[in-house]
C-alpha cells in the first residue's frame, strides 16, 4: 500500500467513525444520551388572593349602582347627543358647584364648560356625554353620563388640577397635576355599572435639563 492510498484509507475511517457516532459536536448529545430535564420557569403566587385583581378588573371597592339624576331632562330618541350638556350637568348635585361661570370655553386659562364630548364608554353602541368644567382655582371637575332605564345617570366623577383626558378603546384616561409636583394617570373601565378604576399611576416629571443664564450674564457669557 503505498503512502497516500494509506492516508486515504485513515480519513475514510474517521468519516465512517464520525457517521456511527451521529457525528456529535463537542458538548453535544449521542444518540443515546439522555436529554437534560426542562426547568419549569416560577410563575407568580399571590400572597393574599382576595387582594389580587385580574387584568381588567376594578382596583377599587364595589360600589351600589348610580342612581338617576333628578330634575335631568328626559332623553328622546336622538339621546344623550339631543340634550343640553349643561342642563344634564346641573342636575346633577356633584358636578353643580363647579358651574359657577356657565359659558363654553374653548382653550385653558379660564373658567368655564369645555365643549361636550360624545363616546361610547358603556359598549352598548350609544355614545355617552363627557362633561368637564375648569374653575377660577385651577381645579377642573368631569363627569360621564349615560342612560340607564331610559334615564341619565352619572356613572363617573373625578376632580383635579390640569385635568387632561383621552380614551383608550373604550376606556377613560384621565391625568391631574399633584401638589408634590407628580402627574397622576387613571385609568377608567365600564364594569357594566360605572366607571371604575383600573390602573392608577403616578409619575414625576423629568427637571428641565436645560441651563439658563443666572440674572445680569449674557448667553455668552454663560457658555
Amino acid at each position: 500500500m503505498t503512502p497516500s492510498s494509506r492516508r486515504l484509507s485513515v480519513a475514510l475511517l474517521g468519516l465512517c467513525a464520525a457517521v456511527a457516532t451521529g457525528c456529535a459536536a463537542p458538548g453535544g448529545l449521542g444518540p443515546a444520551a439522555p436529554a437534560p430535564p426542562v426547568s419549569m420557569q416560577p410563575r407568580p403566587e399571590p400572597l393574599w388572593p382576595a387582594w389580587t385583581a385580574a387584568p381588567g378588573a376594578a382596583v377599587g371597592r364595589p360600589e351600589p349602582p348610580p342612581t338617576p339624576l333628578k330634575n335631568a331632562p328626559v332623553p328622546g330618541a336622538g339621546g344623550l347627543a339631543a340634550v343640553d350638556p349643561k342642563q344634564i350637568a346641573a342636575a346633577d348635585p356633584r358636578m353643580k358647584p363647579y358651574l359657577c361661570n356657565p359659558g363654553t370655553i374653548r382653550a385653558p386659562g379660564r373658567a368655564g364648560v369645555r365643549p361636550p364630548v360624545h363616546k361610547d364608554l358603556t359598549g352598548d353602541g350609544q355614545p355617552d356625554l363627557i362633561v368637564a368644567a375648569d374653575m377660577p382655582t385651577g381645579r377642573s371637575a368631569l363627569s360621564v353620563y349615560t342612560i340607564s332605564g331610559g334615564k341619565i345617570v352619572s356613572v363617573l366623577f373625578t376632580i383635579g388640577r390640569q385635568l387632561t383626558a383621552e380614551s383608550i378603546g373604550s376606556d377613560l384616561l384621565v391625568r391631574t397635576a399633584v401638589d408634590d409636583g407628580s402627574e397622576q394617570a387613571v385609568r377608567y373601565h365600564w364594569d357594566g355599572g360605572r366607571m371604575t378604576v383600573v390602573n392608577d399611576e403616578r409619575t414625576f416629571r423629568k427637571p428641565d435639563s436645560n441651563c439658563s443664564p443666572s440674572p445680569g450674564r449674557s448667553a455668552q457669557d454663560a457658555r
